[in-house]
């Protein structure tokens, strides 16, 4: 779940609300299918799309919430042409059900709120890291989080924030899930090298990674390179490596600088294995 979506159902444990949820849309819009907001008598979590069409749903969504007693109203659906009537040009149409819904719909709504999320394996409990699992945690991301250390973790992580101590550090890569991203950050270009070599041979056996990315810079790839075409890895296999990691053209070396970069790119990553 997400921290959005848990605090919509901490709250509606105690107090009814609105659930509206993008059923679809023609067109350019500006959220997708399945994108939500939940509307409370007092506030709102979440969004589908912000500006008049986002007005329009909270009026009508107020609205329900007044209906009294155990008159619930049906779901409503609503169609919004996004043009000069919502004072917006997108061009689209957006389809929305409303639907009053109380805390005996919490199981339901866990289901249907529920995310698919994105395997990404992080090596490494650095600045970098610190920074890079802050901005992961708040996306689409099962989040699997490993370092040789003791006490590296912060206490207070979300339920898809898994931590994990291995030592040596490499002996988690044979447990990974499949089809998990790889980051590759620890605190010593030695354990790098031993977490990139045993990756590489599960790509060499299982070919279901379909991310691997080392931090670093083009000297410390050229001769990480070196020495694992000294150990009989072709020169296809290291083309899957990704190193220097992050989208180019962001300037900056701070770690907040380098995980957005870095979350930028596993984004992109996710876009071309949905496709």
């Amino acid at each position: 779940m997400s921290p959005l979506a848990e605090l919509f159902l901490a709250r509606l444990a105690n107090e009814s609300a609105v659930l509206v949820q993008v059923q679809a849309t023609e067109g350019s819009a500006p959220r997708d299918a399945g994108a939500w907001m939940a509307v409370f008598s007092d506030a709102l979590i979440g969004t589908i799309g912000g500006g008049h069409l986002e007005f329009e749903a909270i009026d009508r969504a107020r609205a329900l919430l007044t209906v009294e007693g155990n008159d619930k109203p049906p779901a409503e659906l609503m169609r919004l042409a996004l043009g000069p009537s919502l004072g917006q040009c997108c061009g689209g149409v957006v389809h929305l059900r409303l639907e009053r819904v109380t805390a005996q719909a919490l199981p339901e709504l866990r289901r249907r709120l529920d995310v698919e999320r994105m395997p990404v394996v992080l090596f490494g409990g650095g600045h970098v890291g610190h920074a890079l699992a802050d901005v992961l945690a708040r996306l689409p991301v099962a989040l699997h989080w490993i370092d040789s250390r003791e006490g590296i973790f912060p206490i207070g992580l979300p339920t898809h924030v898994v931590c994990e101590h291995s030592d040596p550090v490499q002996a988690a890569v044979k447990d990974l899930a499949p089809g998990s991203c790889v980051l590759i950050m620890s605190f010593s270009h030695a354990e790098d090298l031993d977490v990139l070599t045993q990756c590489l041979a599960r790509q060499r056996k299982e070919q279901d990674l379909p991310y691997i990315g080392l931090i670093g810079s083009k000297t410390k790839w050229a001769t990480f390179r070196h020495r694992l075409e000294a150990r009989g890895y072709s020169a296809e296999e290291l083309a899957q490596v990704t190193c220097p990691i992050g989208i180019p053209g962001i300037d900056g070396k701070e770690p907040e600088v380098i995980a957005l970069a870095v979350a930028a790119q596993l984004l992109q990553v996710r876009t071309s294995l949905k496709a």
